[in-house]
């Protein structure tokens, strides 16, 4: 009887385990943080648009402007990779605060986005969105009118 219920506990806890791990997690938990943060930034473009394709990143701290450098493994077309240069730069400058420039390595593209041109051209404060889902609206409703 004890083994049985030794069992049991072990597979209800593996069980638990293994449906934590499935959760997608809350990105805005990583907002306010600071391009120095090796940990929220991993975090936060792992999640992103083509994180799966990520093989590396490099964060640029010594001097200003701080920056991210992305480095990916994806063959897509270039359009594809514009788009998701955009979104992705959306939200890290919405939820890093001090970043000031992305720059995007796809392949044989190379893509540097500015926080200021960037904003500019939303006509908005990024770091003013509260949630995933209003970004991801607007971001989404953005990239529709320039395709």
């Amino acid at each position: 009887m004890i083994k049985f219920l030794l069992f049991s506990l072990m597979v209800l806890l593996f069980l638990s385990g293994c449906n934590a791990n499935n959760e997608s997690q809350d990105i805005f938990q990583y907002k306010d943080s600071f391009v120095g943060d090796n940990s929220a930034v991993g975090n936060i473009v792992n999640q992103l648009q083509s994180g799966e394709h990520l093989v590396g990143f490099e964060l640029k701290t010594k001097e200003k402007p701080y920056g991210i450098i992305l480095n990916y493994d994806w063959p897509e077309s270039e359009n594809t990779h514009k788009e998701t240069a955009i979104y992705n730069a959306t939200f890290l400058f919405a939820l890093v605060q001090n970043v000031d420039w992305i720059t995007f390595n796809f392949d044989n593209q190379e893509y540097t986005i500015t926080k200021e041109k960037l904003q500019e051209s939303y006509g908005v404060e990024l770091s003013e969105f509260k949630n995933e889902d209003e970004l991801r609206k607007f971001t989404e409703e953005f990239l529709k009118k320039y395709k």
